[in-house]
């Protein structure tokens, strides 16, 4: 497994369709994953460590994992199958449970869990940036910072 740090969310034009990118920890690739506009503000959120109004699902979710008394370890994306990814929450008491990617990184970002994806997951998704690109990502992360949650509308 390859630890992966969170770069940010973005609205990918012109489709409009939100992405949560990874970059490995220790490494070039990058991974992509296509997420849904209710996640996409999850992870800003966390992100930008504003607490909303109300705990969103995944603030009630950390807070029911911390009243049982176990730990979200790591998130761990798995599996790539027909265009769709998998993670795995795992446990400070050993149990696993299946979960969706966007999910699942919206809850570490809220826990400080570790995130990681399979070499087999990276290998077939990752992308290299060329150098001549990195202004890119500087542009995104500029824009990270610029952006706020209700850029991406409102979360049900």
């Amino acid at each position: 497994m390859l630890q992966m740090e969170v770069v940010g969310v973005r609205v990918e034009m012109p489709s409009n369709q939100p992405i949560v990118l990874l970059k490995e920890a220790k490494g070039e690739r990058y991974l992509p994953i296509w997420i849904g506009m209710t996640e996409a503000t999850a992870i800003a959120l966390a992100q930008a460590e504003e607490p909303p109004p109300r705990p969103l699902t995944h603030d009630l979710f950390k807070d029911v994992i911390e009243a049982l008394g176990v730990r979200l370890q790591t998130v761990n994306i798995v599996a790539l199958r027909d265009g769709i990814f998998f993670a795995d929450l795992v446990f400070s008491n050993g149990v696993e449970v299946s979960a969706r990617p966007s999910d699942s990184i919206a809850l570490a970002l809220r826990t400080g869990a570790g995130i990681f994806a399979s070499e087999d997951v990276v290998r077939e998704a990752g992308v290299i940036i060329p150098d001549d690109q990195e202004d890119e990502v500087e542009k995104f992360r500029e824009f990270l910072d610029t952006i706020t949650p209700e850029d991406f509308g409102r979360a049900g």
